[in-house]
């Protein structure tokens, strides 16, 4: 087999030289974009791409001005004069790795197993003999809730997991629950971390139930929801006062009370009808999520995880992500963040039509991720927009402050615009992959600042527009006159470009431009580029360390393969829904109308799982893992249980026990404290933001230990102050005292100071 060659000085050579001969072509071996294989990418200095199957070609070289492209087969080569900018070859798309199975006579077969991001899933025949599972990451056995059962084949998924590699092990158990012969062990599971680049996480550690590593924070809880239990699942909320909050939405409104802050993790198995909830708080929307510090999880168990006929409302939350489920039939957006949220993360969602509206655009739906009201550092990553009207609306006109977004790596899979329409904010998009997008792309208004880099257009007619300037001005006013934002560019792909196709850089005209082209994405903008109305300069908040997180784009000829592979946009192995969109339209007034065959596969939908083993217990197994290392699951043993007396320390910039979680600072440089006759130098800060919980499964007396340096030796507890509670302190000991009775508590600042140590003594009744 002949070798592709290719001589990267002769390219430099070629696209360097000065040339003055128009720009003719001969191509005829050029072929559709195909993920699933390695190809070759040509991009002209027009911007067009052409595609090439490397495993059919024979050489790439270039003779004189002339780039020439050889196929095995045909007697002709394709040939470009003078007209290449460049020559890239990507990848096909990652299918991922499977474990390394066996199956012998005599034991469970295992049909396929896989690592994927921060969980593993193994598939497996029906075992004679065997009424349920029992499956085991090491020595831990997850939670009952993560085995399903469905068809043909019984499935396991391990979640909460760091990088690295697992074996997991299933058991067959009998009707008497006893474990027998027949098992099995699949192994070389190889597991990688979710993208954690984004505004969501710049600057904040662990966005909702997880730590940055995968693994749930100490003392987590995990609830398990189904059709059947998103009505019964239960747990002990402080609301003030310890109460068992029984209700998926009755949950949440307790915890939006902001008194318990112990991080959970809801775990959605199976399609949940809008029917299926206790209630909802949000007629408009469906669950509604409000009011505090939450640190709060929504994720999806393996491919098929399904919320239907409702969305999610946020209000002043903090600390929440959403992860690996399709919303289907929402009430009016997907997700609507309404006003004044921080730090929430979405990703690896897939995202359908809503409920139909009376306005002409909103065939689709109303919205899909909208981010509005001050809502601020967001990050929307690796999801799949699947045919939406109208995508991600990006701000108001009521912000205060640039707000901070970024979209990156997400799928633009049909939509017709929205992708996103940005007012007043600072956003970063990178990586974004917009197919056959019909009405436009990112629309930048209201003096916003966008940095659009290294993302894929495909077919897209109006990529990049800017209110009442460039592409915009010539159009039919789709930004309803509000004043223009300025686009940063840099890196973008414009591929199979449309007959009314336009994209005006400020290099072609510098007075109505779409957006100002960089040649390096650490160029800053000149303060003298402006918008034609308004007068807008970009703010250049991606050149500033302090604003601005850490990342690595990807360039953005790998976009598609990136997105469309394994560890891509959109719930684990892309979900369950096995359709791809047309690419022609059918358009009313200018946007699309739902695929019927997609809209048909939607309203028919129903879920394959045929039973949850252990769903009679909605909140989990109590002392399994579910592979959520560090956390806990209600029922049966919900806490860690005190045995005699516990003291909880902070060396390592941690809590030395799981009664104890922390979100706050620690430091090493605030003196020490003397506890037990040992000298402690590590101590969380007391700080506003401070916020303890303790979990306790019995009464305890509970002691706090201070610095010996500190003037002030208290704290509020359960948002009380000490005398409320009726605290002793000793400013002699540089302590305080307080009796706790069982359930979780939060420790928060009364007065600064530095805390180094928690004991707690049960009490003898």
């Amino acid at each position: 087999m002949k070798k592709i060659v290719f001589t990267l000085a002769l390219l430099l050579m070629s696209l360097s030289a000065a040339l003055a001969q128009t720009w003719t072509f001969k191509i005829t071996h050029a072929v559709a974009r195909n993920s699933k294989v390695n190809q070759m990418y040509v991009t002209t200095k027009s911007g067009d791409v052409k595609y090439y199957n490397t495993a059919d070609l024979t050489s790439v070289k270039f003779e004189g001005d002339k780039a020439i492209i050889a196929p095995k087969s045909g007697s002709e080569n394709d040939e470009y004069d003078a007209s290449v900018q460049k020559i890239s070859f990507v990848k096909k798309v990652d299918q991922g790795g499977s474990g390394d199975i066996d199956n012998p006579a005599g034991v469970i077969q295992i049909s396929e197993a896989k690592g994927w991001q921060e969980s593993a899933y193994l598939k497996w025949a029906p075992f004679e003999g065997a009424s349920s599972y029992n499956v085991y990451v090491g020595d831990k056995k997850i939670d009952a809730q993560l085995v399903r059962q469905y068809a043909s084949y019984y499935r396991a998924d391990v979640l909460g997991l760091k990088a690295g590699t697992y074996s997991v092990k299933v058991v067959p158990v009998n009707a008497d629950g006893k474990e027998i012969a027949g098992a099995n062990t699949v192994s070389n599971l190889v597991v990688k971390n979710y993208n954690r680049e984004g505004f969501a996480h710049f600057k904040y550690d662990g966005v909702g139930a997880y730590n940055n590593d995968g693994t749930l924070k100490a003392g987590a809880k995990v609830l398990y929801i189904t059709a059947k239990t998103a009505k019964t699942v239960s747990t002990t909320v402080n609301t003030g006062k310890l109460e068992t909050i029984t209700g998926l939405q009755s949950i949440i409104d307790a915890y939006s009370k902001g008194k318990d802050t112990t991080p959970i993790a809801f775990r959605i198995i199976g399609k949940v009808n809008l029917s299926d909830l206790d209630h909802i708080s949000s007629s408009a929307e469906g669950l509604q999520i409000k009011g505090a510090k939450m640190n709060m999880t929504f994720e999806g168990v393996g491919d098929d995880a399904t919320v239907y006929g409702f969305g999610f409302l946020l209000r002043e939350a903090e600390s929440v992500e959403f992860r690996n489920f399709a919303i289907m039939r929402c009430l009016d957006d997907a997700m609507s963040l309404d006003t004044k949220n921080s730090h929430v993360w979405i990703h690896n969602m897939d995202l359908f039509y809503g409920k139909k509206g009376g306005a002409a655009d909103q065939a689709k739906g109303d919205g899909t991720v909208d981010i509005k009201g001050d809502s601020k550092y967001v990050t929307v990553a690796y999801n799949r927009f699947w045919d939406n009207g109208k995508a991600s609306m990006c701000g108001m006109k009521s912000e205060t402050g640039e707000n901070w977004i970024t979209y990156h790596h997400n799928w633009f899979d049909h939509s017709d615009s929205r992708m996103a329409r940005i007012r007043t904010m600072s956003v970063h998009m990178y990586n974004n992959y917009y197919q056959h997008n019909d009405v436009y792309g990112i629309g930048a208004t209201s003096g916003s600042s966008v940095f659009m880099e290294s993302n894929y257009f495909d077919a897209t007619k109006r990529p990049i527009m800017s209110s009442l300037q460039g592409t915009d001005a010539k159009g039919d006013g789709t930004f309803s006159g509000e004043k223009g934002g300025l686009i940063k560019a840099y890196g973008n792909v414009f591929a199979n470009k449309p007959d009314n196709f336009s994209y005006i850089p400020y290099a072609e005209n510098n007075t109505s431009f779409d957006a100002y082209e960089v040649s390096d994405p650490s160029e800053q903008v000149p303060v003298s580029v402006k918008t034609l109305v308004g007068g807008t300069s970009y703010n250049n908040f991606d050149t500033n360390s302090s604003l601005m997180y850490a990342y690595a784009a990807d360039k953005a000829e790998d976009v598609p393969s990136i997105v469309e592979g394994f560890y891509g946009a959109g719930r684990l192995n892309h979900g369950d829904i096995d359709f791809v969109i047309p690419d022609e339209t059918v358009v009313t007034n200018g946007h699309q109308q739902p695929w019927p065959a997609l809209a048909s596969i939607l309203d028919a939908y129903t879920s394959g799982v045929v039973k949850v083993l252990g769903e009679s217990n909605a909140t989990g197994e109590g002392g399994s893992t579910g592979g959520s290392t560090g956390g806990t699951t209600e029922g049966g043993s919900t806490v860690t249980p005190i045995e005699g007396t516990v003291l909880v320390t902070f060396t390592d910039s941690k809590p030395s026990s799981s009664i104890v979680t922390v979100s706050g600072n620690y430091a090493t440089n605030k003196g020490t404290a003397t506890i037990d006759g040992t000298s402690y130098s590590t101590c969380v800060k007391m700080e506003s933001a401070t916020n303890i919980s303790v979990t306790v499964d019995k009464k305890v007396t509970m002691t706090l230990y201070f610095s010996s340096a500190d003037t002030k030796t208290n704290a509020k507890i359960d948002g009380k102050k000490p005398a409320e509670v009726n605290a002793v302190i000793d400013s002699t000991a540089k302590t305080m005292t307080v009796t706790l009775d069982a359930g979780s508590h939060t420790i928060t600042k009364q007065d600064t100071c530095n805390l180094f140590g928690i004991k707690l003594v049960p009490v003898k009744e």
